[in-house]
């Protein structure tokens, strides 16, 4: 324009390797994943490139749309994406973010692999990773019934990318959705009303049932199959729903509509309705929670590391934009305050990281119990963590934080999803509670695993000592009120026991100092004096974007 020059403005956000920008990521393979992972080299070589940030864009700004029917009247209950959706979801799929660890060898690393995988594509597009997480999830849940795992699992475990409705049988790959809540009950899905009655001579073996009623949620709608919860006679069970029959012809899958939601646009997400639809029980009849609550856990884990992965993107772009931009007399970045505000947001995203991370490596290791209440705790708290800390990513850049050209009104608008899927706060708190006075086991892990970094710091030392108390307090009669303290209370205590033995001392210093000795106000960038000076530094280093290198 004539009547000014643009200039004091920060580059593109592109081309950064999201890989060695993120040390506590890069640490963890090293520790817990044998650090030779190409896979997750690749993916983020790829996310470095232009053509991921424009899939992106595309995937969120094009939201799929509903085709109930074809164009002489036919009802085909499909959906159309567009295709930046299968792009993404082809690099997801043939870069073993699905099922694939399954069905390698438990002492393979796979489960931390395809974690730090997850965690980097996440920070490319979250939408499509909901149904990559559900195929992932579906694997486990799946083995209650060997017979239907021996025909779905390596399908879903496969590395090719098949959207094409078609029977299972002749497919190469195939990807799982999942239907649960219902209009009358949401998370409690015991009050589910849709039945299954049970019909051996169905289309899908002895195990078939006929079902009748409908999900209020069931996302990617044009997955192959389905783990939904219905009323058998027995109680309420699992089953598995394939999209596409064995003969090829379409299951009666009703799509009423897609939701229109706040984020995660990308992602189909869907009320449906079955009438006359054929699906195998998978597990025991009347056990339907107790099966598919493997996946539940699963796709627990993936909420952590997706949110884990919304924080590090955030401030991988607050640090961008204030490296690049002066105001007053200096870069934002060496502004005191704003040094303040990102070394307590890279403090945020370290802990988030590495529990992530560590409840991964849990899995490969076999490590049951302390997965079982790690992700439960990991689940409410860093999911609960990530609107706000992304809400003051979104403010180091201003108003130009608030225009959706520059990427933080995405992950601003995505950030609360993690939190809600696969139970809101208070269902994940009282989910705790729930494990720790019917699976004291996970306890033990638990101070186990904090008890390995006893002895650095007195303050840490008391906080490992308070985790039996605290646990015993969830057996009294207000435990269920006090839910949420007790979460806060225990995972800030595990945060800062893997912080303390896996980041540089500076690191896990601040984070003793202002999450566990009160040295913090009530929002970001409160960090003391003393803290800021001997941490910021390494911090703000350890979180600004590195260039990647030429293809």
């Amino acid at each position: 324009m004539a009547t000014h020059a643009v200039f004091n403005q920060p580059p593109p956000f592109a081309a950064y390797d999201l890989l060695a920008s993120d040390p506590p990521l890069a640490g963890s393979l090293e520790r817990w994943g044998g650090g030779e992972a190409p896979d997750v080299v690749d993916l983020a070589r790829i996310a470095a490139g232009p053509a991921a940030f424009g899939w992106a864009e595309q995937a969120d700004r094009c939201p799929p749309l509903l085709r109930a029917h074809d164009r002489v009247g036919n009802r085909i209950d499909e959906v159309e994406y567009h295709p930046a959706y299968h792009q993404l979801m082809t690099v997801a799929v043939g870069h073993g973010l699905t099922a694939e660890p399954w069905t390698l060898p438990p002492d393979s690393g796979a489960h931390l692999r395809r974690a730090a995988g997850f965690y980097l594509w996440s920070q490319v597009e979250n939408g499509h990773l909901c149904p990559v997480s559900m195929t992932y999830a579906a694997g486990p849940a799946l083995r209650h019934t060997p017979e239907v795992a021996a025909t779905w699992v390596p399908k879903l475990a496969s590395r090719t990318y098949d959207p094409a409705l078609a029977p299972i049988a002749g497919k190469p790959g195939a990807i799982a959705g999942m239907g649960m809540t219902e209009k009358q009950g949401g998370s409690d899905v015991r009050a589910n009303t849709t039945t299954a009655a049970p019909d051996p001579t169905g289309p899908l073996g002895p195990g078939s049932h006929v079902l009748r009623g409908h999900k209020w949620f069931c996302s990617a709608p044009m997955s192959d199959a389905f783990l939904v919860l219905a009323q058998a006679p027995g109680g309420l069970s699992c089953f598995l729903l394939p999209r596409v029959l064995p003969d090829g012809t379409r299951n009666g899958l009703a799509i009423q509509r897609l939701k229109d939601k706040l984020g995660n646009r990308s992602n189909a997400s869907s009320e449906v309705e079955f009438d006359g639809t054929w699906a195998v029980l998978v597990g025991e009849e009347g056990r339907g929670i107790r099966t598919i609550i493997d996946m539940v856990a699963a796709t627990r884990l993936d909420c952590i590391l997706g949110s884990a992965a919304t924080m590090r993107q955030a401030l991988l772009r607050a640090v961008h934009h204030t490296s690049h931009r002066a105001a007053f007399g200096a870069r934002l970045i060496d502004q005191p305050l704003m040094r303040n505000v990102l070394a307590d947001l890279a403090l945020e995203s370290e802990a988030a990281t590495v529990l992530a991370m560590r409840l991964a490596h849990a899995i490969d290791a076999g490590e049951g119990d302390l997965a079982r209440l790690g992700v439960a705790i990991g689940k409410f708290w860093v999911c609960k963590r990530t609107a706000p800390m992304v809400a003051e990513a979104l403010e180091c850049l201003g108003g130009l934080g608030y225009v959706e050209e520059n990427g933080l009104a995405r992950l601003y608008r995505e950030a609360p999803l993690n939190s809600i899927w696969e139970g809101s706060g208070n269902v994940n708190a009282l989910d705790v509670v729930r494990a720790i006075t019917r699976e004291p086991a996970s306890v033990a892990a638990l101070v186990k695993e904090c008890t390995l970094a006893r002895g650095v710091d007195a303050r840490l030392d008391a906080a490992i000592d308070a985790i039996e108390p605290l646990a015993t307090s969830a057996y009294a009669a207000d435990g269920p009120l006090l839910a949420r303290s007790l979460v806060e209370r225990l995972a800030v205590t595990l945060q800062a026991a893997l912080m303390v033995r896996h980041t540089p001392p500076a690191v896990a210093e601040a984070f003793l100092g202002s999450r566990l000795g009160g040295d913090h106000g009530a929002s970001f960038g409160t960090l003391t004096p003393a803290i800021v000076s001997a941490a910021a530094a390494t911090l703000i280093e350890r979180s600004t974007p590195q260039a990647a290198s030429p293809a």
